[in-house]
């Protein structure tokens, strides 16, 4: 029975300094896959990394980790026209992660997540002058308001996703003017496409969805690639 005894608490010993080092391994891991992930996506913040599932030293010599989290707050992207837009938040779930054999890269067979756009972000993006808020009246709509030549002027536009990169926002009827092609020097104001660029490679813009407190957008991808 003491030799037993003696027995499970060696167990118990090497069962707690085995997790220990499991989870030390997981952080140290979680940040060098931050700090690959920024300098590989070309970010200005390092993101947020949670590698999911245990023991993670088992997954490590498989090469293979059940699910990576990743979020990016504040992610500014060359929305064209020398312009940017910001993605306020970032959040993506990375399934079936294989790492390369020298652990230099790691790629996703599925990904889901989601990203989210505020209404000022948006704003900025479209041009001085431009607000663009909550539009209450439609399915995935929003209020664009401005001047143009000393009129003010208000648009109510719908929101898509175009290409799998890029929401775009098109008025669906232009306010009256006897002003020649009065129509497009309202469009030039009131329709906009902004290409987000920076998601990981394999990722793509799904769905969108409209809220008071912004834009909300699904995205989705197969064979991401996390790092490399």
């Amino acid at each position: 029975m003491r030799a037993l005894r003696i027995t499970l608490i060696v167990v118990v010993i090497l069962g707690g300094l085995f997790v220990a080092a499991d989870r030390i391994a997981v952080y140290m891991a979680e940040s060098k896959a931050a700090d690959k992930i920024k300098s590989s996506q070309g970010l200005t913040t390092t993101p947020n990394v949670s590698i999911k599932g245990f023991p993670f030293l088992t997954q490590v010599v498989g090469k293979e980790l059940d699910e990576v989290d990743v979020g990016v707050d504040g992610l500014t992207t060359d929305a064209g026209d020398g312009r940017s837009v910001r993605v306020t938040e970032l959040d993506a779930q990375l399934h079936n992660v294989r790492i390369s054999g020298n652990f230099s890269s790691a790629s996703a067979e599925r990904a889901t997540g989601s990203a989210h756009i505020s209404y000022a972000d948006l704003s900025q993006a479209a041009g001085q002058g431009i607000t663009v808020a909550y539009d209450p009246s439609g399915t995935n709509k929003v209020k664009i308001t401005g001047s143009l030549l000393g009129f003010s002027l208000t648009a109510h536009s719908q929101v898509t996703i175009v290409n799998g990169n890029t929401i775009r926002l098109h008025a669906e009827s232009i306010p009256g003017g006897s002003i020649p092609q009065w129509e497009d020097k309202v469009r030039e104001k009131t329709d906009m496409e902004r290409k987000i660029d920076g998601l990981p490679t394999g990722m793509r813009l799904d769905k969108v969805e409209t809220s008071k407190d912004g834009i909300d957008v699904s995205v989705t991808g197969n064979n991401v690639q996390l790092t490399g």
